[in-house]
């Protein structure tokens, strides 16, 4: 929980501030942020399928421990590029340690997870990078407004990185991978997990939403709402959401009551979403952060459990790199057509397209995900 913390903090302490240090620093442009941004969620994107067969059949500790170093040390490159171009072969490449981390670390934990917890355990492992999330991007502005330095801000998620590499260096896997069978065949599930294809879709949705959000969050307020400030605050409520929905459902997962989080989570965030941009007031605002927050506590842990219990023992990696490969579809998507529809319509046609994408996704999960989840769960215990 403490490394897979420090590794979204030092992702998320930058998010929001990108944005602004492509502009100020570089002069790019609405859309030019939005693909070079999204470039790292590409590359984590095609990383994570590959990591999920790696982490299944390769020593799981060792892999995690290369990946993590790797994911640490691209954080110099940013201190480094001088020029917008560097700038983004840095960010586009290092997606690719940080797809791969994520798996490993997240399959690391079910690993040390004994069974009869582990739908309550990976709900406080899946909470460590919620908060970071949360925390992050408060702690990032707010350093920000105090110092206008974003070398400060590379060197701290530089330092953070390294943290997290040495709190996984004393973990011990008690279960080590179990290696697919010599004569096994390729096929695409040893890459992706197609039992949960309808999961992954609704996670595409709801990544956009999030995409969206925490990287023009700052940029809307200041150029749409007038706001100079609040977005610490802002990320600071939805961290708030976040714990509330570990006091809330922590009962539910332990009972197994996946679906049920599941749904309140997605419903909680679609209203969020919708008073976000429906009602441009300190009320609307800062209470679609705390409602935001709530769901996704709710929503990330139940879709990831929901995830592992359609994979086998040994396609954990595989299971855990679909969900996480799912979001970042949405989240590359949401950041690049969020970046070109604000150019074009402006951040508000942007925020109203994150309630309609929401709601799709809510729509689809009632109308058909949860029956297939049902189904193909009975059919993998027989």
């Amino acid at each position: 929980m403490i490394a897979n913390f420090a590794l979204f903090f030092a992702f998320y302490v930058l998010t929001p501030l990108l944005p602004l240090y492509l502009n100020e620093t570089f002069g790019a442009t609405k859309d030019v942020i939005g693909v070079v941004l999204s470039g790292y969620t590409i590359t984590a994107l095609l990383v994570r399928p590959f990591s999920g067969y790696v982490v299944d059949s390769f020593p799981r500790y060792t892999v995690l421990m290369v990946c993590y170093a790797a994911f640490a040390i691209f954080f110099a490159g940013y201190l480094a590029a001088s020029t917008l171009l560097l700038f983004a072969i840095v960010r586009t490449l290092h997606g690719g340690p940080f797809g791969a981390l994520t798996v490993a670390n997240s399959t690391m934990a079910i690993d040390v997870l004994p069974s009869a917890r582990r739908n309550e355990g990976i709900g406080y492992y899946g909470l460590s990078n919620n908060l970071a999330m949360a925390i992050a991007p408060t702690i990032g502005i707010t350093i920000y407004q105090h110092t206008h330095s974003f070398q400060l801000l590379f060197w701290i998620a530089l330092m953070v990185a390294f943290i997290g590499l040495a709190t996984d260096a004393t973990v011990k896997s008690k279960s080590p991978a179990i290696p697919r069978t010599k004569n096994s065949k390729l096929s695409i599930d040893r890459f992706f997990l197609l039992r949960g294809w309808l999961l992954g879709v609704n996670m595409v949705f709801f990544g956009f939403c999030f995409g969206v959000l925490s990287n023009y969050l700052a940029i809307y307020g200041k150029d749409v709402l007038g706001r100079t400030g609040g977005t610490g605050a802002y990320f600071l409520l939805c961290s708030v959401g976040l714990i509330l929905s570990r006091l809330q459902g922590g009962k539910a997962l332990r009972q197994g009551r996946l679906v049920h989080n599941a749904a309140w989570g997605m419903v909680i965030s679609l209203v969020g979403y919708t008073i976000f941009i429906a009602l441009p007031t300190d009320v609307g605002y800062y209470g679609s952060a705390l409602l935001i927050g709530l769901g996704n506590g709710h929503m990330w842990p139940a879709f990831q459990n929901m995830m592992i219990s359609l994979a086998k023992h040994n396609e954990r990696g595989t299971a855990n790199s679909t969900i996480l490969v799912s979001w970042d579809v949405g989240m590359g998507m949401g950041i690049l057509l969020g970046g070109v529809i604000a150019e074009h319509w402006g951040y508000s046609a942007a925020f109203w397209s994150v309630a309609l994408v929401n709601a799709v996704g809510v729509a689809l999960f009632f109308i058909r995900t949860r029956f297939s989840y049902l189904i193909l769960t009975s059919n993998v215990q027989h």
